[in-house]
């Protein structure tokens, strides 16, 4: 019986795999690591949805994005700031679903590793537990309170747009964008049953730290000097921000198979971005990041008893 419900687990977790896409900053931990020499695996599926992207895709219509697309040669005007903008808001937060699975092992008895595949993005954390036993249900600790502190690291290039209408621009800007995060969460959470057997609820603050470089190398966009089209000149930048959020997810279900509903919220002055013909635009906004999604644990794990 547990052999096929392992089996459906997975089943489940790659049809989705195959089907869907992800920005990795929504926080599902618990206070309690995993226990050593036990695994995890699970899959998680939601939406980033982020103020900013959003008002800025609102400024531009397909049709516009269609008419610039389609010309071999396009001419400087204000329409072409606004589509700018909505490359550049994109990059900064990606707006649409999310899907990505993981697999996390207890490396030692208040460490654990993860390793976690968000549609082609790869992200590594740590976390390590300083407050709560380190038991299993098994073999249980003294005390029904966690806390942990986490590292994440995640990486992200211009492929985000992926079937985004606005990607049709890319060859006209000649746009391109990369990303790295770094997530740092600290959880506190309060088990349901010993060592969280039939799971848990998890909350606390969380920062995160974005590195993004960007550039437009626009050849076929042009301006009028002297009565001659010439190229607009491209621009290259390097921008950091930070964000700060808050997040709260719950574990249900009992020993091996648990349901994790998650909210994670985000907020962020992206900074000032330089664009073409020497413009620069400020960003800001709040990203709100549900998602529900699905656990097994694997292992008899070789947990404590220590408090």
């Amino acid at each position: 019986m547990r052999k096929h419900l392992y089996l459906y687990f997975f089943a489940v977790l790659m049809a989705g795999a195959v089907a869907s896409c992800t920005a990795p900053r929504s926080v599902i931990h618990s206070g309690k690591v995993t226990p050593k020499g036990q695994f995890k695996a699970g899959f998680n599926i939601g939406g980033n949805i982020a103020s900013e992207p959003i008002a800025q895709l609102d400024d531009i219509t397909e049709a516009a994005v269609d008419a610039i697309a389609n010309d071999e040669e396009v001419e400087y005007s204000e329409q072409i700031d606004v589509a700018s903008k909505a490359l550049v808001a994109y990059s900064l937060d990606p707006v649409g679903t999310t899907f990505d699975f993981y697999l996390r092992y207890g490396l030692a008895e208040r460490v654990d590793v993860g390793y976690k595949y968000a549609t082609g993005v790869h992200v590594f954390d740590a976390m390590y537990q300083f407050m709560g036993p380190t038991g299993t249900p098994e073999n249980p600790g003294v005390g029904d309170w966690y806390g942990s502190v986490g590292l994440q690291y995640s990486g992200q290039s211009s492929d985000i747009f992926d079937k985004l209408y606005i990607n049709k621009l890319i060859p006209i800007f000649e746009f391109s964008a990369t990303r790295r995060d770094i997530v740092i969460p600290l959880v506190f959470s309060k088990s349901f049953g010993p060592e969280e057997e039939i799971g848990n609820i998890s909350f606390g603050p969380v920062y995160n730290h974005t590195f993004i470089k960007y550039g437009f190398e626009p050849s076929r966009i042009v301006k009028d000097v002297g009565g001659e089209k010439v190229p607009v000149e491209g621009v290259y930048a390097k921008k950091n921000f930070p964000s700060f959020g808050f997040f709260v997810n719950g574990k249900i279900g009992f020993k091996y198979v648990y349901v994790l509903p998650s909210l994670t919220m985000y907020y962020q002055n992206y900074g000032t971005y330089d664009f073409l013909e020497g413009k620069q635009f400020e960003f800001s906004g709040i990203t709100v990041i549900p998602s529900i999604g699905l656990q097994a644990n694997f292992g008899s794990g070789r947990g404590g008893r220590s408090r």
